[in-house]
């Protein structure tokens, strides 16, 4: 199961990398329009859908990455104090209640959409059109790998519960450095204590 669960982590990493060169392009593709338009006088009607189109692939297919790098935002400050086995039941009932529910519904909604747009070929609204479909099936590809990462994230809450500690996973990501943060308590309270212990030698 674990070899499972790591194999998952793996791909959601492949395709977050993967996908991250499309800021290499963005920044190069910005670059060339600001040259373009202020230096030769030459704007091109269809950059902004592209450098739109860009962002919308980088932004879309990070989403399973940063899940499996553990890098989503929460309340780490109070969270990082749990025991693991707390953690792990208000993180499954969140996944049940939110995060299954919505992902599911992208993915369906996003698959529909794509189908439509590719149905009539749609494409941008400018002089010179882009073709959109294809960049309106990252949507569904980027939600069903989410939600493939989900899956592996209430199996790791489960295991959690059951052992009461995390799973390993390739590379754990924390916005706050937790041991860090509880050795600073610590110590705070260490030197309160050693405080209030001098404190009446002093008064003698």
């Amino acid at each position: 199961m674990q070899k499972l669960l790591l194999a998952v982590d793996r791909l959601s990493t492949w395709v977050g990398q993967a996908f991250a060169w499309a800021i290499v392009l963005l920044t190069a593709l910005i670059t060339w329009e600001v040259f373009c338009r202020y230096v030769l006088n030459d704007p091109h009607d269809w950059s902004l859908n592209a450098q739109i189109m860009l962002y919308g692939v980088l932004f879309m297919t990070a989403g399973a990455y940063t899940l499996a790098k553990n890098g989503h935002v929460r309340g780490d400050v109070l969270y990082g104090f749990f025991q693991p086995r707390t953690q792990a039941t208000v993180d499954l009932i969140l996944y049940v209640l939110f995060f299954l529910p919505g992902i599911f519904a992208l993915t369906w909604a996003g698959w529909d959409y794509a189908n439509e747009s590719l149905a009539i070929r749609e494409k941008t609204f400018s002089a010179t059109p882009l073709p959109l479909y294809p960049f309106k099936f990252v949507i569904p590809f980027s939600g069903a790998l989410l939600l493939l990462q989900g899956l592996v994230e209430i199996v790791r809450c489960i295991h959690c519960i059951r052992d009461g500690e995390w799973p390993s996973r390739e590379q754990d990501v924390e916005e706050v450095d937790v041991d860090k943060l509880k050795k600073m308590v610590n110590v705070k309270d260490e030197d309160i204590a050693a405080l209030a212990a001098d404190t009446p030698r002093t008064a003698k």
